[in-house]
């Protein structure tokens, strides 16, 4: 199994959305290089990365952005993941990125698309993404917990978000533990690894699970934009050993149909940790699709 490092950020810091609002930020690799934005995954706080031992060669500059509530970034109490677009683009303003990618990893992937669909993105890698769950085309595929839970937030939202607040970062843990591959619980549990990430979850529930939980509801109910109106390139990244329930249950497959500019890679022997083990291919092929 490849690895690629874990390091800790270059820097790190917080600018302000229009409303006044903190976005914390932290930021790896040449800073002239090509920006890519970093909407990582559940619960995940700013300081966990990705390919640190390759952006210098890439010629880019990764920057892990805290959604709403989450790590150092403040809450936005019913915000959307429209809204999440606009933050984004706004964090591009405060930074001055004049052109950027994203990549989406895990629950990160519906808040990637966003940026794809709305925002100022140029180009977009979702990977081992949260699919829209909510969308017909997967009646009858879902797992019978995650369809339980799609119908939750669909008809009580409150209710859904309310009974995910109180989710801490072991709590995060277990479950990432207990719903992993066997591939991906060996990475997890590697110490190299297992340090780095627990304390990017605690970073993250530093303000409590409310976040968690915001970010929770809005993936798993239908989304706010339409992805089939998405024009800039988008790469779908799955692992073919990927068992996760919440990722897609197709690997990506109904996205890449529906997303007109998609392409899809299916990786079989892989996991869902892609971002820590072919960091190299994801960021060079995201490079390659972006706008001069």
């Amino acid at each position: 199994m490849r690895r690629q490092a874990i390091t800790r950020p270059r820097d790190s810091g917080v600018v302000r959305t229009p409303d006044g609002r903190a976005l914390g930020w932290a930021q790896w690799g040449p800073v002239q290089g090509r920006p890519v934005v970093f909407c990582s995954g559940a619960g995940m706080g700013r300081d966990l990365g990705f390919g640190a031992d390759v952006l210098d060669r890439l010629d880019t500059r990764l920057i892990c952005v805290d959604r709403p509530g989450v790590g150092a970034s403040d809450p936005a109490p019913g915000r959307t993941l429209n809204d999440w677009a606009a933050d984004v683009d706004a964090l591009a303003a405060q930074l001055g990125l004049s052109g950027f990618g994203v990549v989406g990893f895990s629950n990160g992937g519906p808040f990637a698309l966003a940026c794809a669909a709305l925002g100022g993105a140029d180009a977009v890698a979702v990977v081992s993404g949260t699919d829209e769950l909510a969308h017909p085309r997967f009646t009858g595929l879902l797992d019978p917990d995650v369809l339980a839970l799609v119908r939750h937030a669909a008809t009580d939202p409150d209710g859904f978000e309310d009974a995910f607040t109180g989710t801490d970062a072991d709590t995060m843990w277990r479950v990432v533990m207990e719903t992993a591959s066997e591939i991906d619980r060996a990475l997890y549990a590697d110490p190299l690894f297992e340090r780095p990430y627990r304390r990017a979850l605690a970073e993250g529930f530093t303000q409590g699970g409310a976040g968690y939980a915001r970010d929770l509801v809005l993936a798993f109910r239908r989304w706010t934009f339409d992805p089939g109106e998405i024009t800039v390139p988008v790469d779908l990244w799955y692992g073919g050993r990927d068992t996760s329930a919440v990722h897609s249950p197709d690997h990506g497959a109904g996205l890449a149909e529906i997303i007109p500019t998609a392409r899809r890679h299916l990786l079989p022997q892989a996991g869902a940790a892609l971002p820590w083990t072919h960091a190299e291919e994801i960021l060079a092929a995201l490079a390659r699709r972006s706008r001069p």
